[in-house]
Protein backbone atom coordinates (compact mmCIF):
# COMPACT_ATOMS: atom_id res chain seq x y z
CA UNK A 1 0.00 0.00 0.00
CA UNK A 2 2.88 2.39 0.75
CA UNK A 3 3.89 2.57 -2.93
CA UNK A 4 0.35 3.32 -4.18
CA UNK A 5 0.95 6.27 -6.49
CA UNK A 6 -2.63 7.53 -6.20
CA UNK A 7 -2.61 7.47 -2.39
CA UNK A 8 -3.61 10.97 -1.16
CA UNK A 9 -1.68 10.76 2.13
CA UNK A 10 1.78 12.33 2.18
CA UNK A 11 4.81 10.08 1.78
CA UNK A 12 8.36 10.91 2.81
CA UNK A 13 9.26 11.54 -0.85
CA UNK A 14 6.49 14.16 -1.09
CA UNK A 15 7.91 16.46 1.59
CA UNK A 16 10.63 18.06 -0.56
CA UNK A 17 8.32 18.29 -3.57
CA UNK A 18 5.49 19.82 -1.51
CA UNK A 19 7.74 22.47 -0.01
CA UNK A 20 9.16 23.35 -3.44
CA UNK A 21 5.78 23.64 -5.15
CA UNK A 22 3.80 25.12 -2.25
CA UNK A 23 2.40 28.59 -3.11
CA UNK A 24 3.52 31.30 -0.70
CA UNK A 25 0.68 33.80 -1.17
CA UNK A 26 -3.10 33.51 -1.34
CA UNK A 27 -3.20 34.90 -4.90
CA UNK A 28 -1.00 32.02 -6.09
CA UNK A 29 -3.21 29.38 -4.46
CA UNK A 30 -5.27 27.67 -7.18
CA UNK A 31 -8.84 26.55 -6.48
CA UNK A 32 -10.97 26.70 -3.30
CA UNK A 33 -12.19 30.15 -4.37
CA UNK A 34 -14.83 30.52 -1.66
CA UNK A 35 -12.36 29.70 1.09
CA UNK A 36 -9.78 32.06 -0.40
CA UNK A 37 -12.31 34.88 -0.47
CA UNK A 38 -13.41 34.32 3.13
CA UNK A 39 -9.84 33.93 4.36
CA UNK A 40 -8.83 37.12 2.56
CA UNK A 41 -11.57 39.08 4.33
CA UNK A 42 -10.72 37.49 7.69
CA UNK A 43 -7.02 38.33 7.42
CA UNK A 44 -7.58 41.83 6.04
CA UNK A 45 -9.97 42.66 8.88
CA UNK A 46 -7.53 41.35 11.49
CA UNK A 47 -4.65 43.37 10.02
CA UNK A 48 -6.82 46.48 9.85
CA UNK A 49 -7.66 46.14 13.57
CA UNK A 50 -4.03 45.19 14.30
CA UNK A 51 -5.15 41.98 15.96
CA UNK A 52 -4.11 38.38 15.56
CA UNK A 53 -6.38 36.30 13.35
CA UNK A 54 -8.87 34.08 15.18
CA UNK A 55 -8.38 30.33 15.46
CA UNK A 56 -9.06 28.46 12.21
CA UNK A 57 -10.07 24.85 11.57
CA UNK A 58 -9.44 23.32 8.13
CA UNK A 59 -10.88 19.93 7.25
CA UNK A 60 -11.08 17.77 4.18
CA UNK A 61 -9.48 14.76 2.50
CA UNK A 62 -5.68 14.35 2.50
CA UNK A 63 -3.66 16.20 -0.14
CA UNK A 64 -6.08 19.10 -0.72
CA UNK A 65 -3.85 21.87 0.67
CA UNK A 66 -4.57 22.32 4.40
CA UNK A 67 -0.89 22.61 5.33
CA UNK A 68 -0.31 24.97 2.40
CA UNK A 69 -3.12 27.25 3.59
CA UNK A 70 -1.62 27.35 7.09
CA UNK A 71 1.72 28.53 5.67
CA UNK A 72 -0.06 31.11 3.51
CA UNK A 73 -1.96 32.47 6.53
CA UNK A 74 1.31 32.90 8.43
CA UNK A 75 2.96 34.60 5.44
CA UNK A 76 0.03 36.94 4.78
CA UNK A 77 -0.17 37.89 8.47
CA UNK A 78 3.59 38.43 8.69
CA UNK A 79 3.80 35.88 11.49
CA UNK A 80 6.00 32.95 12.35
CA UNK A 81 4.63 29.42 12.16
CA UNK A 82 5.27 26.45 14.43
CA UNK A 83 4.21 23.02 13.18
CA UNK A 84 3.21 19.98 15.21
CA UNK A 85 0.62 17.20 15.05
CA UNK A 86 -1.92 15.59 17.34
CA UNK A 87 -0.03 12.28 17.75
CA UNK A 88 3.22 14.14 18.55
CA UNK A 89 1.71 15.85 21.60
CA UNK A 90 1.68 13.00 24.11
CA UNK A 91 2.11 14.95 27.35
CA UNK A 92 0.84 18.29 28.63
CA UNK A 93 4.47 19.35 28.97
CA UNK A 94 4.97 18.94 25.21
CA UNK A 95 2.21 21.46 24.51
CA UNK A 96 3.36 23.78 27.31
CA UNK A 97 6.88 23.89 25.86
CA UNK A 98 5.54 24.90 22.44
CA UNK A 99 3.06 27.49 23.74
CA UNK A 100 5.55 29.25 26.02
CA UNK A 101 8.00 29.63 23.13
CA UNK A 102 5.51 31.30 20.78
CA UNK A 103 5.90 34.96 19.88
CA UNK A 104 3.10 37.54 19.71
CA UNK A 105 0.90 36.83 16.68
CA UNK A 106 2.51 33.47 15.82
CA UNK A 107 0.62 30.66 14.07
CA UNK A 108 0.59 27.22 15.70
CA UNK A 109 -0.35 24.63 13.08
CA UNK A 110 -1.63 21.35 14.53
CA UNK A 111 -2.04 18.65 11.90
CA UNK A 112 -4.32 15.67 12.63
CA UNK A 113 -5.81 17.68 15.48
CA UNK A 114 -8.55 15.06 15.91
CA UNK A 115 -5.89 12.76 17.40
CA UNK A 116 -5.15 14.98 20.40
CA UNK A 117 -5.73 13.15 23.67
CA UNK A 118 -8.17 14.53 26.24
CA UNK A 119 -5.45 15.73 28.63
CA UNK A 120 -3.87 17.88 25.95
CA UNK A 121 -7.26 19.25 24.92
CA UNK A 122 -7.99 20.42 28.47
CA UNK A 123 -4.69 22.30 28.57
CA UNK A 124 -5.51 23.83 25.18
CA UNK A 125 -8.90 25.26 26.18
CA UNK A 126 -7.68 28.15 28.38
CA UNK A 127 -4.77 28.73 25.99
CA UNK A 128 -7.18 29.25 23.08
CA UNK A 129 -9.75 31.32 24.99
CA UNK A 130 -7.76 33.32 27.54
CA UNK A 131 -4.17 32.97 26.24
CA UNK A 132 -3.18 31.46 29.56
CA UNK A 133 -1.57 28.20 30.61
CA UNK A 134 -2.64 26.50 33.84
CA UNK A 135 0.11 24.39 35.42
CA UNK A 136 -0.52 22.15 38.43
CA UNK A 137 2.36 22.07 40.90
CA UNK A 138 2.60 19.22 43.38
CA UNK A 139 0.18 16.42 44.12
CA UNK A 140 -2.63 15.70 46.54
CA UNK A 141 -3.91 18.27 49.08
CA UNK A 142 -0.81 20.45 48.69
CA UNK A 143 -1.20 20.80 44.91
CA UNK A 144 -1.67 24.32 43.60
CA UNK A 145 -2.32 25.86 40.21
CA UNK A 146 0.01 28.35 38.58
CA UNK A 147 -1.31 30.42 35.68
CA UNK A 148 1.14 31.67 33.04
CA UNK A 149 0.16 34.36 30.57
CA UNK A 150 0.83 33.51 26.92
CA UNK A 151 1.39 35.82 23.96
CA UNK A 152 -1.65 36.15 21.71
CA UNK A 153 -1.38 33.54 19.01
CA UNK A 154 -3.55 31.68 16.47
CA UNK A 155 -4.10 27.96 16.21
CA UNK A 156 -4.72 26.57 12.74
CA UNK A 157 -5.98 23.01 13.10
CA UNK A 158 -6.17 20.51 10.24
CA UNK A 159 -8.10 17.27 10.20
CA UNK A 160 -9.42 14.70 7.77
CA UNK A 161 -12.08 13.58 10.28
CA UNK A 162 -13.83 16.60 11.74
CA UNK A 163 -16.48 14.36 13.33
CA UNK A 164 -13.84 12.95 15.70
CA UNK A 165 -13.17 16.38 17.23
CA UNK A 166 -14.84 16.91 20.58
CA UNK A 167 -17.55 19.59 20.62
CA UNK A 168 -15.73 21.81 23.18
CA UNK A 169 -12.60 21.90 21.00
CA UNK A 170 -14.51 22.43 17.76
CA UNK A 171 -16.50 25.30 19.27
CA UNK A 172 -13.33 27.21 20.15
CA UNK A 173 -12.41 27.74 16.51
CA UNK A 174 -13.71 31.05 15.20
CA UNK A 175 -13.66 30.00 11.54
CA UNK A 176 -14.11 26.54 10.03
CA UNK A 177 -13.50 25.78 6.35
CA UNK A 178 -14.06 22.57 4.43
CA UNK A 179 -11.69 21.96 1.51
CA UNK A 180 -13.42 20.28 -1.43
CA UNK A 181 -11.96 18.15 -4.19
CA UNK A 182 -10.63 20.31 -7.02
CA UNK A 183 -12.20 20.85 -10.41
CA UNK A 184 -10.23 19.29 -13.34
CA UNK A 185 -9.41 22.72 -14.79
CA UNK A 186 -7.91 23.82 -11.47
CA UNK A 187 -5.82 20.66 -11.28
CA UNK A 188 -4.58 21.38 -14.81
CA UNK A 189 -3.53 24.89 -13.69
CA UNK A 190 -1.68 23.38 -10.73
CA UNK A 191 0.15 20.92 -13.01
CA UNK A 192 1.21 23.69 -15.40
CA UNK A 193 2.39 25.84 -12.49
CA UNK A 194 4.37 22.93 -11.02
CA UNK A 195 5.90 22.15 -14.41
CA UNK A 196 7.09 25.77 -14.72
CA UNK A 197 8.65 25.69 -11.25
CA UNK A 198 10.37 22.35 -11.93
CA UNK A 199 11.37 23.50 -15.43
CA UNK A 200 9.56 20.61 -17.12
CA UNK A 201 8.47 21.15 -20.75
CA UNK A 202 4.87 19.95 -20.99
CA UNK A 203 2.26 20.14 -23.74
CA UNK A 204 -1.30 21.27 -22.99
CA UNK A 205 -2.90 17.93 -23.87
CA UNK A 206 -0.43 16.10 -21.60
CA UNK A 207 -1.29 18.35 -18.65
CA UNK A 208 -4.96 17.53 -19.17
CA UNK A 209 -4.13 13.81 -19.27
CA UNK A 210 -2.36 14.02 -15.91
CA UNK A 211 -5.17 16.11 -14.42
CA UNK A 212 -7.82 13.54 -15.39
CA UNK A 213 -5.95 10.84 -13.45
CA UNK A 214 -5.11 12.89 -10.36
CA UNK A 215 -8.29 12.04 -8.41
CA UNK A 216 -8.94 15.81 -8.22
CA UNK A 217 -6.16 16.05 -5.59
CA UNK A 218 -3.14 18.39 -5.99
CA UNK A 219 -0.72 16.11 -4.12
CA UNK A 220 -1.51 13.19 -6.44
CA UNK A 221 -1.27 15.49 -9.48
CA UNK A 222 2.24 16.61 -8.49
CA UNK A 223 3.28 13.03 -7.74
CA UNK A 224 2.05 11.86 -11.15
CA UNK A 225 3.82 14.79 -12.81
CA UNK A 226 7.08 13.71 -11.19
CA UNK A 227 6.68 10.09 -12.33
CA UNK A 228 5.76 11.14 -15.90
CA UNK A 229 8.78 13.46 -15.94
CA UNK A 230 10.99 10.44 -15.14
CA UNK A 231 9.50 8.55 -18.09
CA UNK A 232 10.02 11.58 -20.36
CA UNK A 233 13.68 11.84 -19.40
CA UNK A 234 14.45 8.12 -19.71
CA UNK A 235 12.17 7.01 -22.55
CA UNK A 236 11.79 10.32 -24.44
CA UNK A 237 13.53 13.63 -24.99
CA UNK A 238 12.59 15.29 -21.71
CA UNK A 239 9.32 16.77 -23.01
CA UNK A 240 6.02 15.53 -21.60
CA UNK A 241 3.63 14.96 -24.51
CA UNK A 242 0.73 12.62 -25.29
CA UNK A 243 3.04 9.78 -26.36
CA UNK A 244 5.01 9.98 -23.12
CA UNK A 245 1.87 10.11 -20.94
CA UNK A 246 0.41 7.09 -22.78
CA UNK A 247 3.60 5.15 -22.04
CA UNK A 248 3.60 6.33 -18.43
CA UNK A 249 0.01 5.18 -17.79
CA UNK A 250 0.86 1.79 -19.21
CA UNK A 251 3.87 1.50 -16.89
CA UNK A 252 2.09 2.89 -13.81
CA UNK A 253 -1.15 0.98 -14.54
CA UNK A 254 -3.33 4.05 -13.93
CA UNK A 255 -6.46 4.41 -16.04
CA UNK A 256 -8.45 7.44 -17.26
CA UNK A 257 -10.29 7.86 -13.93
CA UNK A 258 -7.11 7.53 -11.85
CA UNK A 259 -7.90 3.96 -10.80
CA UNK A 260 -4.93 1.69 -10.22
CA UNK A 261 -4.71 -2.10 -10.15
CA UNK A 262 -6.02 -2.42 -6.57
CA UNK A 263 -9.01 -0.15 -7.20
CA UNK A 264 -10.03 -2.22 -10.20
CA UNK A 265 -9.39 -5.46 -8.31
CA UNK A 266 -11.81 -4.37 -5.56
CA UNK A 267 -14.53 -3.57 -8.09
CA UNK A 268 -14.00 -6.75 -10.12
CA UNK A 269 -13.95 -8.88 -6.98
CA UNK A 270 -17.32 -7.53 -5.84
CA UNK A 271 -18.72 -8.06 -9.35
CA UNK A 272 -17.28 -11.53 -10.01
CA UNK A 273 -17.31 -13.12 -6.55
CA UNK A 274 -20.36 -11.43 -5.01
CA UNK A 275 -22.46 -10.69 -8.08
CA UNK A 276 -21.94 -6.93 -7.71
CA UNK A 277 -23.01 -6.79 -4.06
CA UNK A 278 -24.23 -5.97 -1.55
CA UNK A 279 -21.23 -7.32 0.37
CA UNK A 280 -19.78 -6.42 3.78
CA UNK A 281 -16.62 -4.33 4.22
CA UNK A 282 -14.78 -7.02 6.19
CA UNK A 283 -15.50 -9.55 3.45
CA UNK A 284 -14.08 -7.23 0.77
CA UNK A 285 -10.99 -6.53 2.89
CA UNK A 286 -10.33 -10.23 3.47
CA UNK A 287 -10.80 -11.05 -0.21
CA UNK A 288 -8.23 -8.46 -1.37
CA UNK A 289 -5.89 -9.06 1.61
CA UNK A 290 -6.10 -5.50 2.96
CA UNK A 291 -7.12 -4.12 6.34
CA UNK A 292 -10.70 -2.86 6.67
CA UNK A 293 -9.42 0.60 7.68
CA UNK A 294 -7.30 0.77 4.51
CA UNK A 295 -10.27 -0.13 2.30
CA UNK A 296 -12.55 2.35 4.10
CA UNK A 297 -10.11 5.28 4.34
CA UNK A 298 -7.96 4.96 1.20
CA UNK A 299 -9.87 3.16 -1.55
CA UNK A 300 -13.58 3.62 -0.89
CA UNK A 301 -13.79 7.45 -0.64
CA UNK A 302 -12.65 8.03 -4.22
CA UNK A 303 -14.63 5.10 -5.65
CA UNK A 304 -17.73 6.56 -4.00
CA UNK A 305 -16.88 10.11 -5.07
CA UNK A 306 -16.79 9.17 -8.76
CA UNK A 307 -19.94 7.07 -8.40
CA UNK A 308 -18.38 3.62 -8.85
CA UNK A 309 -19.27 2.26 -5.41
CA UNK A 310 -22.32 2.72 -3.24
CA UNK A 311 -22.83 2.03 0.47
CA UNK A 312 -26.15 0.53 1.46
CA UNK A 313 -27.41 -0.73 4.85
CA UNK A 314 -26.67 -4.27 3.61
CA UNK A 315 -23.16 -3.58 2.29
CA UNK A 316 -21.20 -2.27 -0.68
CA UNK A 317 -22.67 -2.33 -4.19
CA UNK A 318 -20.86 -1.64 -7.48
CA UNK A 319 -22.76 0.90 -9.61
CA UNK A 320 -23.63 0.86 -13.29
CA UNK A 321 -20.88 3.43 -14.03
CA UNK A 322 -18.26 1.01 -12.71
CA UNK A 323 -19.66 -1.88 -14.76
CA UNK A 324 -19.51 0.26 -17.92
CA UNK A 325 -15.97 1.45 -17.13
CA UNK A 326 -14.77 -2.14 -16.69
CA UNK A 327 -16.54 -3.25 -19.86
CA UNK A 328 -18.99 -5.53 -18.04
CA UNK A 329 -22.73 -5.65 -18.62
CA UNK A 330 -24.59 -4.61 -15.43
CA UNK A 331 -27.28 -6.95 -14.01
CA UNK A 332 -30.94 -6.14 -14.59
CA UNK A 333 -31.77 -5.80 -10.87
CA UNK A 334 -28.86 -3.46 -10.07
CA UNK A 335 -31.07 -0.49 -9.14
CA UNK A 336 -32.90 -2.54 -6.51
CA UNK A 337 -29.60 -3.48 -4.86
CA UNK A 338 -28.64 0.20 -4.49
CA UNK A 339 -31.67 0.87 -2.27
Amino acid sequence: MSDKITKPEAEAEDEVLDSTLRPKELKDYVGQDKIKENLGVLMSAAKKRKEQIEHILLYGSPGLGKTTLAHIIAKEMGAGIRITSGPALTKAGDLAAILTNLQEGDILFIDEIHRLNKTIEEVLYPAMEEFALDIILGKGPSARTLRLDLPKFTIVGATTKVSLLSSPLRDRFGATYRLNFYEPEDIEKIINRSARILNIPIEKGAAKEIASRSRRTPRIANRLLKRVRDVAEVKGKGVINSDITALAWQMLDVDLFGLDEVDRRILKLIIEKFNGGPVGLSTVAAAVAEETATIEDVYEPFLMQIGFLHRTPRGRVVTEHAYRHLGIEPPIDLQQRLL
